[in-house]
Parts: structure tokens; sequence; C-alpha cells
């Protein structure tokens, strides 16, 4: 990417939300452009500052992360690309985030490179999630649409790249992986979406984790 990438910090705790700012606009390609208390002021700011990504924790008072992540992404103008972050590794919390729409998830305790590397994965398009996190994702309660690859009629193809996105691949390393171009595999990653009804990549790929199509700790 060449633009910098505008980054909104929303966490209750004082401390935390300075050191993260402080941090993360140490990071190449990062401008931190605002912070928020709680889930009110993240979704007013927001909206407001119209950042690339909302860096949102889930524990805030008026209203939490995964509520202002749902309000944030209802609304009528361009939103903003959602990463949640929380200190507690909780199969519930990345189920509700991306129930609510959020593109990532990742832990408070990850080196603030690996953060960073996160917000521009999710400003660039793509999704994030940690396969631990996904693992143990599958076998929690399942999404509203965990029937829905048996059911979409994906190609050859369109699986192959599935299966690829499930290993974390970006487009560009699917597209040398496939020998295609890049406008063919983001043509790919479209109809999976659409077809799977699946509102982010890593929404698809819990979809195909659930449905086997992809087994945990099982490659090729």
């Amino acid at each position: 990417m060449n633009a910098a990438v505008t980054l909104l910090i929303a966490d209750d705790d004082a401390v935390t939300r300075s050191g993260l700012r402080t941090l993360l606009a140490m990071q190449p390609g990062i401008v931190v452009v605002g912070e928020a208390a709680d889930g009110v002021e993240a979704v007013e700011r927001a909206r407001r500052l119209r950042p690339d990504v909302v860096l949102m924790d889930v524990r805030m008072p008026r209203l939490d992360g995964i509520e202002a992540t749902r309000r944030l992404l209802a609304g009528p103008d361009e939103p903003p690309k959602v990463v949640v972050i929380t200190t507690f590794e909780n199969d519930g919390y990345v189920t509700a985030a991306l129930g609510a729409g959020a593109a990532g998830f990742v832990l408070k305790r990850l080196p603030v490179p690996e953060i960073a590397r996160a917000v521009r994965v999710v400003a660039a398009g793509e999704a994030i999630l940690f396969p631990a996190a996904l693992r143990r994702l599958v076998t929690a309660r399942p999404l509203d649409s965990a029937e829905a690859l048996p059911q979409a009629a994906l190609t050859v193809r369109e699986e192959e790249v599935l299966r690829l996105m499930a290993t974390g691949l970006s487009n560009p390393e699917i597209a040398r992986s496939c020998g295609v171009s890049l406008e063919t595999v983001k043509t790919h990653v479209g109809n999976v979406l659409t077809k799977l009804g699946a509102q982010n990549r890593t929404h698809a790929v819990v979809i195909a984790y659930e449905s086997g199509l992809v087994v945990p700790g099982v490659t090729g």
C-alpha cells in the first residue's frame, strides 16, 4: 500500500490506549488519527474522523466493542474496517466479532509489529484471524451460515482459492500459488464471498472449517 493507513484506537483503559497509540504510531505506514474511551465515542469519532481502520477493544463502558462494531458498520457512510482487540482469548468474542462484521481479531499480548500488520492487512481489504482462535472457533457454536458451503455450488477453482484463504495466504500469494493473475484471484474471492453469504474473508474461512472443506491441522 502506498498511502498510510489511518487508525482510530478504542480502549477504555487510558494507559493501554496511550501505549498502543505511541507504539503503533511508530510503525511504518500507520497514522493514528484519534482515540475513544468507550463504544459510544468509538462510533461517533469514527464517523467524524473517517479512519481506514478502528482498533476496537471488546469490554468497554456505555457500549461494548461488539455492539459498537455492529452500529459502526451499519452506518449509511462507507464504514472503516474493524479489528477487534482484546486481552481475553475468548471464543465467544471471536464469534461475536465476526457476527458484528469485524474483519479481524487480535490479542493485546501480541507484539506491536504483529498488531500493526493486522491493521495493514485489514486496510488492504483482507481479513485476519489467528489460526489458534480459528481452530477453536469451529468447535464452538456455529454461525448462522455454517451450512452455506454445501449449498453454494463453488467451482473447483473457487474451492481451491477458499482452501488457500484458510491457510492465511493473501491475494497476491494465492495468485502465485495458482499461477493466475491477481485480478482473477480477486474475482474468485468475490464469488466465494457472494456464494457463501459471507461478510468477509474470515467469515468465509470459518464456514469452510465448519463445513469440513478444511480440516484444522491438515494441509494440502
